[in-house]
């Protein structure tokens, strides 16, 4: 699988945030590519693939935990951001997932405590030769392209001698976060620090990260470091329209389009609530509104459709993903498999059986 990293607009990818609903969004509104949030090699090995008839999804179960969900909307576009510290965990993690996934990034740039203590992430960056060992590693065993986020180092210098070991390992693309590891959102990024990068390095394209708000801050970036791709983070999670060439469209329409797209794959309550919660919080007048207080107070996805005018939409849509559900329950039972019935089904009432293909594949999430 060929992919031209050139030129390109990709979605970052964010925890909690970059899950099936807000890729496929990115997507529709223009993204070239978009990352999964980090998962764990640990959280992928040993996980099972299945096909859920009613969404058309590919997901990835670890007993009654969801792993991973891929739609065909967002094949050959979708790429697993990789948290890991282990050149074998790596690899067996990546190869549990390379047929379902356009590519694998090794992330060496997340900075929570989490990814850090586990030698994952931006701890990474201090330990270079295991950085390389676990790229060199996914280069020579995938048959997907392999690619680096990495965050600017304390000196220039340092930076970009990582820069050319890992445009040595083979990979297709490096992005660099323009911040340090200790450096957060409320720094503002370093886009001049990505110059001597560019410079250096000349048979991989470099994308830059930070302060990438809309297409037109990518424009700017772009410029302003010689980049040759720019990849869009909190912009997104504040309105995922941000990848429209012809202009981000109001946040209620994009919210709506979001809370659909979730109904539709059956995304977590959870996890649909908090990506809701988080957009258009740069807006004040928002985030101090009732409408804004009976999101946070709503506990159940009919309850939020009902706020967004999405009441029979979401009754008309559960019915008959129970209706398949049903249907591919019967199916196999008639052929004596065994019916699980796991714990993250969106229903809010009813625990859905993912189960083998069936001749009914929902063939786009669209609405």
């Amino acid at each position: 699988m060929t992919f031209d990293y050139y030129n390109k607009v990709f979605l970052a990818p964010m925890v909690r945030v970059g899950t099936l609903p807000m890729r496929l969004l990115a997507l529709e509104y223009g993204a070239d590519l978009v990352w999964t949030e980090e998962l764990v090699d640990k959280r992928i090995i040993g996980s099972v693939r299945k096909f859920n008839p009613a969404t058309g999804a590919t997901e990835y179960w670890k007993g009654k935990a969801l792993c991973f969900a891929t739609h065909p909307d967002e094949r050959g576009k979708v790429i697993l951001q990789l948290g890991t510290a282990c050149p074998d965990m790596a690899l067996e993690a990546a190869l549990t997932l390379q047929d379902d996934i356009a590519g694998v990034d090794l992330n060496c740039g997340c900075p929570i405590k989490f990814s850090v203590q586990g030698g994952m992430g931006a701890a990474l960056l201090a330990d270079p030769d295991r950085l390389i060992a676990i790229l060199e590693k996914l280069v020579n065993n995938l048959h997907v392209p392999v690619t680096c986020k990495i965050r600017i180092l304390e000196e220039e210098a340092q930076t970009v001698a990582l820069a050319k070991r890992i445009e040595a390992t083979g990979v297709k693309n490096l992005t660099v976060h323009c911040r340090t590891r200790g450096q957060r959102s409320s720094v503002p990024a370093r886009w001049d620090c990505l110059n001597a990068v560019t410079k250096a390095i000349t048979s991989i394209p470099v994308t830059v990260n930070g302060d990438v708000y809309t297409l037109e801050d990518a424009a700017k970036a772009k410029a302003a470091t010689n980049a040759d791709s720019a990849m869009i983070a909190r912009g997104a999670i504040q309105n995922a329209s941000a990848f429209r060439k012809e202009g981000p469209l109001p946040y209620k329409q994009v919210a709506t389009e979001y809370l659909k797209k979730s109904v539709l794959v059956e995304n977590m309550f959870a996890n649909t609530k908090y990506v809701m919660l988080s957009m258009n919080t740069d807006d004040s007048t928002h985030t101090r509104s009732d409408f804004y207080k009976s999101m946070q107070s709503t506990k159940t996805m009919k309850g939020f459709c009902e706020l967004f005018d999405l009441g029979s939409f979401y009754d008309d849509t559960v019915k008959e993903q129970q209706r398949i559900h049903n249907e591919s329950a019967d199916v196999n039972q008639q052929n004596g498999t065994k019916r699980e019935a796991p714990e993250s089904a969106t229903s809010d009432h009813v625990k859905k059986a993912k189960t083998d293909p069936q001749d009914s594949l929902p063939s786009s999430i669209t609405a």
